[in-house]
């Protein structure tokens, strides 16, 4: 009994070149067309398995209304905040400005009426000092005047001195009280600038008046207490005895 098995011939290559082992040869890169990572799995027959070490992602599952309205209300949310919080910093930093502004106008505004108050304060303690100060000299004059009413030659004869020598009608005006001791304390000067010697009782004690062709020298009490309250800075006039 034959066997029914297929018997092949050996075919030589062509060319009569000898056979060659087929695991001896490698495959330069340029010849291969594509190539995947080899896995024990793709020797698995398994059907449908064509794609040799590719692994696709899986579908992801379909999502539903509800949770498409949730991420979409998440993300309306998440935007919010953010729009938010950036329209709160521009606001909290308009506050600050607009704050800094008002500040700095009532700092400066209270600094200006802080120095209108102090110069006021100033002007009044000024004031007040100057009058105590008119006041103190008054009755210092007023002794130096009952205690020593002599001093009225002294006072004639330098107004006679201020007056310039080529003036001709020279008359000196005292108060009759101070008449005497004008004469008798100037009696010089007075013959020296032919000067008349008058009581007049308009003119206070203490003063005297010198008047002449070319003008008048005032050298009453009054107007040279003026002179001295205006140095002091005071305007208050002198007052007489009977006057207060």
């Amino acid at each position: 009994m034959t066997s029914s098995k297929p018997h092949f011939k050996n075919v030589p290559p062509p060319g009569g070149k000898a056979p060659t082992n087929a695991y001896a040869r490698f495959i330069p890169r340029e010849e291969l067309s594509s190539f995947a990572a080899w896995t024990p799995g793709s020797l698995s027959g398994a059907e449908g398995d064509t794609d040799i070490g590719v692994h696709k992602p899986a579908a992801e599952p379909a999502r539903s209304p509800e949770q498409e309205q949730a991420e979409l209300l998440q993300a309306a949310r998440q935007g919010g905040y953010h729009d938010g919080y950036r329209d709160g910093l521009a606001a909290l930093e308009s506050f600050k400005q607009s704050f800094a502004a008002q500040t700095t106008a009532q700092l400066s505004a209270l600094m200006q009426s802080y120095a209108t108050q102090m110069d006021m304060l100033q002007q009044d303690m000024a004031t007040a000092i100057a009058n105590a100060t008119t006041a103190l000299a008054r009755q210092v004059v007023r002794s130096e005047l009952a205690a020593h009413p002599a001093q009225v030659a002294a006072v004639a004869q330098e107004a006679l001195d201020t007056l310039l020598l080529s003036a001709r009608h020279v008359t000196v005006r005292v108060h009759p009280d101070d008449h005497a001791l004008v004469a008798q304390g100037a009696s010089e000067v007075l013959d020296a600038r032919g000067a008349r010697l008058m009581a007049d009782a308009n003119v206070s004690r203490g003063g005297c008046l010198v008047e002449s062709d070319i003008g008048i020298i005032d050298a009453s009490i009054e107007a040279r207490w003026r002179r001295a309250a205006a140095a002091l800075g005071s305007e208050a006039p002198w007052l007489g005895e009977s006057e207060e």
